[in-house]
């Protein structure tokens, strides 16, 4: 990384606002950084039916959010890593909420906040579209990307692996959760821009597609010398 990369990043904006599509544009300029994401370790934990696992699971298959004291507990081991301490992260869907952006003030420093802003419409779609390959993890979006070969209605062949699979909804993508994550959001992301805005490392960026952007545009959001020119 050279002197003007931001080495600790976070990733701000509404459930779909794109931020897992936004960390891996930034990998492919930024290989060497390391994207963590809560969604990612929430499902870890579920998956391998850990204390923390099982609690968190209980409110995200009701649209709610996690306590703040499980999230916290769960980021702060794996911000601790010496992967991060080397190559810095992406953080992605943390903080959520004023208390979990004060706890991260005390783990690490955050260099810059990418603020990723779209219209809800849109929001809606992506999040009602979300799926993977369950043998390999290949993200896909029923409406907006979908794997290359369709067998039939919601069966797919995985572009990664070849594996066929069908289309089905995380448990927590439907309508009525959606609704609640965005209300969420909205009155638990104010007070947190406000102090990334407060302190100058926030800059705005227009989400509707990132897949748009060049590696150069993606670098000039990056790297800490644009924000003070």
């Amino acid at each position: 990384m050279g002197d003007y990369m931001s080495k600790n990043i976070v990733l701000f904006g509404a459930p779909g606002a794109g931020k897992g599509t936004f960390a891996a544009r930034i990998k492919e300029v930024y290989p060497q950084i390391i994207h963590i994401s809560t969604g990612d370790i929430f499902r870890e934990h579920v998956k391998n039916q850990t204390e923390l696992g099982k609690k968190a699971k209980s409110y995200l298959d009701e649209g709610k959010l996690v306590p703040d004291e499980i999230v916290i507990e769960m980021v702060r081991e794996r911000l601790n890593r010496e992967d991060v301490k080397k190559n810095g992260c992406i953080l992605d869907g943390f903080p959520r909420t004023p208390e979990q952006n004060e706890a991260l003030q005390e783990i690490i420093e955050v260099d810059l906040l990418i603020l990723l802003e779209v219209e809800e419409e849109v929001l809606l779609k992506r999040i009602l579209g979300r799926f993977s390959c369950p043998n390999c993890g290949a993200l896909y979006n029923k409406y907006t990307l979908p794997p290359e070969k369709k067998v039939e209605e919601d069966v797919y062949i995985c572009d990664e692996c070849g594996e066929k699979f069908e289309f089905e909804q995380r448990s927590d993508d439907n309508e009525e959760t959606i609704k609640t994550r965005l209300h969420n959001y909205k009155e638990n992301a104010q007070p947190i821009i406000k102090f990334y805005e407060n302190k100058g490392i926030l800059k705005r960026v227009d989400s509707t597609n990132t897949l748009e952007l060049s590696q150069k545009e993606i670098k000039e959001i990056i790297e800490k010398r644009n924000r003070y020119e």
